[in-house]
């Protein structure tokens, strides 16, 4: 009995016919596993050369012949087993003739768009995250809804800057390095009316021994109704007397001229402003010092840092006392400060950014309608004072009496007339 199947004799298992096919008409593989199927073995033939260019799937005739195209193809590349479509064997099932694909070339403009769209979205969420941060800084302590009697508004916007003697959040040391003094409450150390207008930005002094009037007003914290009494005093003693809103009462009526938004700063915040920005450059044309407010300065250009700042806009003494020349030197120290502090340098570097924005918007106090874009166009427009159309004066003078000065009433009558109107000021001041 034959143990073997499909007829194997022990002759079949023999070493000398592994290879050699046999003279069944079936190949010795096909007989032994069913489930691989091939075609009938060709007749014995010298097989032909080779292929150039199309080299043809190797031919087995009844097992591995050497001589029937095993190497057909083999130095082409071509993976053993591949052929049109994927079977599992050689090519993975990819039916691309046993090739290996190359890695397709970078699409850099696909890149660059991906870049570009990607650092627009984290600039974006960067301006909107410093815009909230700003904005909640800004203390809206002023509520001009409380001022009566208020003049019609004009073409242009007008800002009424306010620097304080705030000491608040000053250490004690503080107060002795800054030449500030200890003294209780705060008074206005400079009152300036800044238009912005299409005609180019106007900055207007008004000297604090200013010879003014007190109107009827309602007080900022009783709302008690206070009626005129016909009381001539200087014009930072209203803001003494009850605060922002009779300030602003009291400019408007004895100007015409309507207040848009208040802004105010203390000697802490304006020194820490200048610190920040590393200092501000100024062409001092004269030698002068004060005890007082602790100015000594050389004639010639300087970069004066936040102490030397707030002594150089303080300073009277040195110059006999007077207001007019304080108020120059104010004007000329804002306008440097704007125009250094609004370059590329500051504004695209967080490192400096960021503290000079902290360090005035801690200490600084605006009305209740001010926003952010209105205080960037009151900074630029401050910028614009010394360049272009831009003009910055005393409010025009008249003559003094008890030792206060008084305003010429047809030149401020006619210099409110032109910012009303958003004209070309002609005016000139003291």
């Amino acid at each position: 009995m034959n143990d073997w199947p499909e007829g194997w004799t022990d002759d079949n298992r023999s070493g000398n016919r592994y290879g050699q096919g046999s003279d069944s008409d079936r190949p010795e593989g096909a007989r032994v596993m069913r489930h691989v199927q091939r075609p009938p073995a060709p007749p014995q033939q010298r097989p032909a050369p080779p292929r150039q260019r199309q080299p043809e799937p190797p031919q087995y005739a009844g097992g591995y012949d050497n001589n029937a195209g095993y190497d057909n193809g083999y130095n082409t590349g071509q993976v053993y087993g591949g052929g049109g479509r994927g079977n599992g064997y050689g090519d993975g099932g990819r039916g691309d003739g046993g090739y290996v694909q190359g890695r397709p070339a970078p699409d850099w403009r696909r890149r660059i768009k991906i870049g570009a769209l990607s650092l627009v979205v984290v600039v974006l969420a960067v301006s909107i995250g410093t815009y909230f941060w700003a904005d909640s800084k800004l203390k809206r302590e002023v509520d001009l809804s409380k001022v009566i009697e208020r003049p019609k508004a004009g073409d242009g916007t007008n800002y009424l800057i306010v620097g304080s003697d705030s000491r608040a959040g000053m250490t004690a040391e503080d107060k002795k390095k800054l030449h500030t003094g200890s003294a209780e409450g705060k008074r206005t150390d400079s009152m300036m009316i800044l238009h912005d207008g299409s005609n180019g930005p106007t900055l207007v002094s008004l000297p604090r021994d200013s010879n003014v009037e007190i109107p009827s007003y309602k007080g900022s914290d009783s709302g008690k109704l206070y009626p005129a009494r016909g009381r001539f005093t200087k014009l930072n003693a209203a803001y003494a007397e009850d605060g922002p809103e009779l300030l602003v009462r009291t400019v408007e009526f004895n100007t015409g001229l309507h207040i848009d938004h208040y802004v105010e700063i203390g000697f802490g915040g304006f020194a820490q402003i200048v610190d920040a920005i590393g200092g501000v450059e100024l062409d001092i044309p004269k030698a002068f010092k004060d005890k007082k407010s602790g100015a000594d300065f050389k004639a010639g250009k300087q970069t004066l840092n936040g102490e030397q700042s707030l002594a150089f806009v303080r300073t009277r003494y040195a110059f006999a006392g007077s207001d007019l020349d304080r108020t120059k030197n104010q004007q000329k120290f804002l306008a440097a400060l704007a125009s250094q502090t609004a370059t590329p340098s500051t504004i695209l570097n967080p490192f400096k950014l960021y503290p000079t924005m902290g360090a005035g918007l801690d200490t600084l106090i605006v009305d209740k309608d001010m926003s952010l874009w209105n205080l960037g166009n009151m900074f630029f427009a401050m910028k614009g004072v010394t360049g272009g159309d831009g003009t910055s004066m005393n409010m025009p003078i008249s003559g003094s009496t008890g030792g206060n000065l008084v305003w010429d009433k047809a030149k401020v009558k006619q210099l409110v007339q032109q910012l009303n109107n958003d004209e070309k000021v002609t005016v000139s001041g003291n």
